[in-house]
């Protein structure tokens, strides 16, 4: 958006400009006003130090490092550049590189800073005690994040489709474009965080929220139904089961081949109940419908040899079908008290499911 000044009868355009027409150095303009202005970028940052480096073998050095009122470290890197070159690379180096900085080794870099720049680096701890609005270092509690802040003339379509990409995988990355113009005589910059935008970020954050709680969620059904497999398997081995060399996984069936190519032996769980099945797909339709129609035709054989009513599932508008018998007993959130339970009407009704079908499937003109 082009900027404006007002006059009594008219807009007066202010010319764009760059900060390499106005001559200004990364280090010597805006890393030395943005220490001294942080507020530029964010009201919620107090500067720790300019230059910061001290890996061995290494020459790279951070622009600013700052915290946050969350005491998370926030790593500052600057470009006069219209693209930001790679400095979101440059940058997630350095966050990697400072993670793990105590409290302690923040107040002795500080000092060091206050000290070359005219501050006093004895009040170095008082200092970042009052930003953070603490009484006294709280080592467990400080530097539990780092957070990136890029900041340039403007940023290319590759750095920004990276930094989107960090930020859906939780990690807190922004940019700020420093849009400058001159007007007469006048330097102005227009200051913009562009990633995220401020208006999106509460609602981005809540979807954030969404999504890890969602993800927890998952890990913990995975995990629930691991466990609940294990026993299926281990029982299966126990008694020669066709399941009993298979190693469990997290999701919510598994199965084993019964020995015809496209007819498998499936145990399925939900949450309340379970099933074991045969599944029949060989990848074209109607090859799977004349299959399930030929043992339907068996179906008061079949069903009486199995010792129950069965499920008959040709599923006419999908491609595979399935026979299948429900264990009402209980699933995966079922209390695992009564799992024992659970997986024994599961192996024991999946041997009598194959050994009812058998012979019909081996009489298959396949």
């Amino acid at each position: 958006m082009a900027l404006f000044e007002i006059n009594p009868d008219s807009f007066r355009a202010i010319k764009r400009s760059s900060l390499v027409q106005m001559k200004l150095k990364e280090r010597g303009d805006l890393q030395r006003l943005l220490r001294k202005q942080i507020e530029v970028l964010d009201d919620d940052l107090y500067v720790l130090t300019e230059e910061f480096g001290e890996w061995e073998d290494s020459k790279r050095r951070i622009d600013l490092l700052a915290i946050d009122k969350q005491a998370n470290l926030v790593v500052i890197e600057l470009k006069r550049t219209q693209d930001g070159g790679h400095m979101e690379l440059q940058a997630l180096r350095y966050a990697s590189m400072v993670s793990a900085m105590t409290f302690e080794r923040a107040t002795q870099i500080h000092a060091q800073f206050l000290a070359n720049n005219g501050g006093e680096p004895e009040r170095a701890e008082a200092l970042i005690l009052d930003f953070l609005v603490w009484d006294e270092p709280d080592e467990e509690n400080f530097g539990t994040d780092v957070r990136v802040v890029l900041v340039s003339e403007d940023f290319g379509i590759e750095l920004t489709t990276a930094v989107l990409w960090l930020r859906e995988h939780d990690i807190d990355i922004r940019c700020i474009r420093l849009r400058p113009y001159t007007n007469r005589k006048e330097l102005l910059v227009d200051v913009q965080q562009i990633i995220p935008l401020p208006e999106a970020q509460e609602y981005q954050v809540q979807i954030r929220a969404k999504e890890q709680k969602g993800k927890k969620e998952r890990s913990e059904r995975y995990d629930i139904r691991l466990r609940f497999w294990n026993g299926v398997v281990n029982l299966s081995r126990a008694n020669n089961g066709r399941h009993g060399n298979l190693k469990p996984g997290p999701y919510h069936w598994m199965g084993a081949s019964s020995g015809t190519r496209g007819l498998g032996l499936n145990y399925v769980v939900i949450k309340d109940t379970s099933v074991t099945e045969l599944y029949i797909d060989r990848g074209d339709k109607q090859v799977n419908k004349r299959i399930f129609d030929e043992l339907f035709a068996k179906r008061d054989v079949i069903e009486k040899a199995f010792g129950d009513k069965l499920s008959w599932e040709r599923l006419d508008t999908k491609r595979a079908c399935r026979i299948k018998f429900i264990v009402s007993t209980g699933g995966y959130r079922s209390p695992e008290a009564e799992w024992p339970k659970i997986h024994e009407e599961l192996v024991n009704s999946m041997e009598r499911l194959w050994k009812a079908l058998e012979l019909h499937v081996n009489r298959l003109k396949l």
